[in-house]
């Protein structure tokens, strides 16, 4: 059995989001499924302003800035960011518990890891109830992994991505990806949002695995056919695992596809950096 990790090197940063290189070193040629994803762009300015005035409210130092016009704008200037804040802090939160998830199952896997490592970063941080739902789920689900971080390739239209788990569940191949998420006011981990059926998809559709990622070495893509595509809600007071339904992944495969395509044309947008050209009047 072969089991392809992913390499960070693999993908690269871009102003148009992560892209993806053949090996490492090499020149990012193709955008990342979540990259794609993106161009979905939904209307978070509601969020942001109520972050931001929840931010200010909270604020110990308001009852002291009422009447200090420069104080309050230096509040108002913090409060600004506070969307952003709590997207990087959620952001790094997800890669620490992204991380004890693929070290647990790389020893599952009898292969090299650093679990302590990973758990002591969530303990770090008073995330450890993450990594505590995360082995009840992989125990309650008697999870059989076959490969973890797995960086895959589609040729076809010109896509990569890196899939969180593939692995043996009730009898059946899963492809899984684990979506930290919190707790709503009624106790039950938030559920993920229904874009992850077009991840999953996408990844379905994959035709390539990376072997070598030094090497820049591949292999046919063996799990794209009766699978079964999990999402996986991770949360400090559980977890929840949802099913993609086989009969939607057309419809979210076909929006990925025309997503795809809207990328590629911002992309050749951006190097043409074509934009409106002024003209004088005509000559009398």
């Amino acid at each position: 059995m072969i089991v392809c990790m992913t390499s960070p090197k693999l993908a690269i940063q871009t102003d148009l989001g992560r892209m993806y290189c053949r090996q490492v070193g090499g020149e990012a040629i193709v955008p990342s499924i979540t990259t794609v994803i993106s161009m979905d762009k939904l209307d978070l300015s509601g969020w942001a302003g109520y972050m931001a005035a929840k931010a200010l409210s909270d604020d110990h130092r308001l009852v002291h800035a009422v009447g200090d016009r420069g104080q309050l704008r230096s509040l108002i200037r913090d409060a600004a960011g506070a969307a952003e804040a709590y997207r990087d802090s959620a952001a790094a939160r997800g890669d620490r518990v992204h991380n004890y998830a693929e070290q647990r199952a790389l020893r599952a896997l009898d292969l090299e890891h650093d679990l302590e490592a990973a758990q002591a970063a969530l303990e770090a941080n008073n995330e450890l109830g993450f990594a505590r739902h995360f082995d009840q789920w992989w125990d309650d689900y008697n999870v059989q992994p076959i490969a973890a971080e797995v960086t895959v390739w589609n040729h076809s239209v010109g896509y990569a991505g890196t899939i969180d788990l593939v692995a043996k569940i009730g009898g059946r191949t899963c492809l899984v990806d684990y979506k930290t998420k919190n707790t709503d006011r009624d106790g039950f981990v938030k559920r993920p949002d229904d874009k992850v059926i077009m991840q999953l998809a996408a990844a379905c559709k994959a035709e390539e695995q990376v072997v070598d990622a030094e090497r820049g070495a591949w292999k046919e893509w063996g799990y794209g056919t009766d699978t079964m595509l999990l999402a996986v809600a991770l949360g400090e007071t559980g977890s929840r695992t949802f099913m993609a339904p086989p009969q939607a992944l057309p419809d979210y495969w076909s929006k990925f596809y025309a997503l795809r395509r809207n990328w590629e044309a911002a992309f050749k947008i951006a190097q043409s950096r074509a934009s409106l050209v002024e003209i004088t009047p005509p000559a009398q």
